[in-house]
């Protein structure tokens, strides 16, 4: 048969991700809306399907109070109904205790003033590993409410160590991938994925002993989707990560080809063969949209291309587990808060399977 105009332009975008930045623009957005998969079972979770609910209520990895109310929020919306409206058990943990008190503090070294409360997050983050192993051992889709984003750590680390060769869709307005030798600020929400790359500067912290018998998370394991705001030292570690198989795209790639095709690279980038863990982070979306979060980035992901997403990755059958992060009760008015915890809820909800249609 002959070959569209539209399919010539995808097959132009896919291979030259310049072409793909700079020339296509929205003629390429308008033409490339779609990715889908006539099955959407899983391939690596049990019968029945079963979610495992964490409440993982961090907050140490940033100074902003407040994200540890995220996952009694999350709940408080009905959570727990809506898992079960889309056809799974809902098994919920509950919360995971992060109280500093609950975690023996280690002694202060001057290394640490680099990757603040170090001590704290590193040892919240092992038990959410723990936790979260334990739900992907029984073949559940492990489900983790944060909290701020330095519970990706614990998520990874718990999910690499049942699924080494995890696929991880990072969606974020930060790359999070800075280290202690890189941070300017030394909150550690903007270093998890750094840590489990165990990249220089990582290791030997107070707390993170732990991690050392986790899986490294290889650079071709990574795709990165609506990145736009990243630090120096995290764009020239990003840079030579890409010439190692990371996927790396920012709000620009999504302007100029739209969501479809940035999300189809990115699932073709990671591979068909491997279970894939989604680690979103509501500031990825527009602040009009999501306001009650502590790090908001001018022009984020609209309503449909966060929801885009989620519903194609579980269109594939390779989602096995995500991360919902950085829902900050304590940032605007009650309003503001319950606007962006839904929209959190919504998007949750389209990676557990909701359609449209």
């Amino acid at each position: 048969r002959k070959i569209t105009i539209s399919e010539l332009l995808i097959m132009l975008v896919r291979s030259n991700k310049i072409l793909r930045t700079h020339v296509l623009g929205s003629l390429a957005n308008s033409t490339i809306q779609c990715f889908s998969s006539a099955n959407s079972d899983s391939l690596f979770l049990g019968l029945p399907k079963k979610v495992t609910t964490i409440g993982a209520p961090m907050h140490h990895g940033q100074p902003i109070t407040g994200t540890d109310n995220g996952p009694k929020l999350i709940r408080e919306l009905g959570l727990s109904k809506i898992i079960k409206n889309l056809g799974w058990e809902c098994d919920d943990k509950g919360d995971i205790e992060m109280s500093p008190e609950s975690m023996k503090r280690s002694p202060l070294e001057p290394f640490q003033g680099l990757a603040h409360n170090c001590d704290v997050v590193g040892i919240g983050n092992e038990r959410v590993a723990k936790v979260v192993k334990a739900g992907a051992e029984e073949k559940s889709f492990v489900l983790t409410i944060g909290g701020d984003h330095s519970i990706g750590l614990g998520t990874l680390a718990g999910m690499l160590s049942v699924y080494p060769n995890l696929g991880v869709i990072w969606v974020d307005a930060h790359a999070d991938i800075n280290t202690p030798l890189t941070s300017e600020s030394g909150n550690m929400h903007g270093m998890p994925v750094s840590f489990v790359m165990k990249l220089d500067g990582t290791l030997n912290l107070p707390g993170f002993d732990w991690l050392k018998q986790v899986p490294t998370l290889k650079p071709s394991q990574v795709a990165y989707i609506g990145l736009r705001d990243v630090d120096d030292g995290e764009r020239k570690i990003l840079r030579e990560l890409e010439t190692q198989g990371m996927y790396v795209t920012s709000m620009q790639d999504v302007d100029a080809v739209g969501i479809g095709a940035v999300v189809e690279d990115a699932l073709t980038s990671l591979g068909k063969d491997r279970p894939i863990h989604l680690s979103y982070d509501i500031d990825a979306l527009d602040p009009v949209l999501a306001p009650s979060t502590g790090t908001r980035v001018p022009g984020g992901l609209t309503f449909r291309e966060g929801h885009f997403i989620a519903e194609s990755l579980a269109s594939t059958g390779q989602l096995v587990s995500m991360d919902m992060v950085e829902v900050n009760s304590m940032i605007g008015d009650s309003n503001d808060a319950k606007s962006t915890a839904d929209l959190a809820l919504d998007i949750i909800s389209s990676a557990l399977g909701s359609k449209i249609f």
